[in-house]
């Protein structure tokens, strides 16, 4: 049993870009040889989201119309009050409630299986990095646990 770690490092494009990175977790699975085991594919981001879904176009609309809808940019959020606010505040601090309130609804991570060095997911299903606030260099961590 071998333990892999790698990171993917991305840009994203846009609030709610839905970034397929199936292909290249897949790339890291082959290169580091693993036949059989579990990889977890994690956001190092509060305000990024990684989720399996289906790469049709007009479905992906769908789902950034309704994120939207659920936590609307326009809406106020006390975490974007910075008069009042006292923790984990950066000197360019980004107005960004309404991206943390979005990644309440959708997961930091999937846990997915590999099987005879492939990665079991099924006909229609792609793994989304789905960035939740402004455009931005991303990473997104791997972990291997395999044979």
């Amino acid at each position: 049993m071998k333990i892999v770690n790698h990171v993917l490092n991305l840009t994203t494009n846009a609030t709610l870009d839905f970034i397929d990175v199936t292909d290249k977790v897949k790339k890291v699975i082959k290169e580091k040889g693993i036949k059989d085991g579990i990889i977890n594919v994690q956001s190092m981001h509060t305000t990024m989201a990684v989720i399996i879904q289906e790469a049709e176009p007009l479905l992906l609309g769908d789902l950034k119309k309704t994120l939207e809808k659920v936590a609307p940019r326009t809406m106020e959020y006390m975490h974007d009050n910075f008069e009042i606010r006292t923790v984990n505040m950066n000197p360019n601090e980004p107005i960004n409630g309404h991206s943390h309130c979005k990644a309440v609804f959708l997961t930091p991570g999937v846990f997915l299986n590999i099987v005879k060095s492939k990665l079991q997911l099924g006909q229609w299903q792609r793994i989304f990095a789905v960035e939740l606030d402004d455009s931005r260099p991303r990473q997104i961590a791997l972990q291997i646990i395999g044979k």
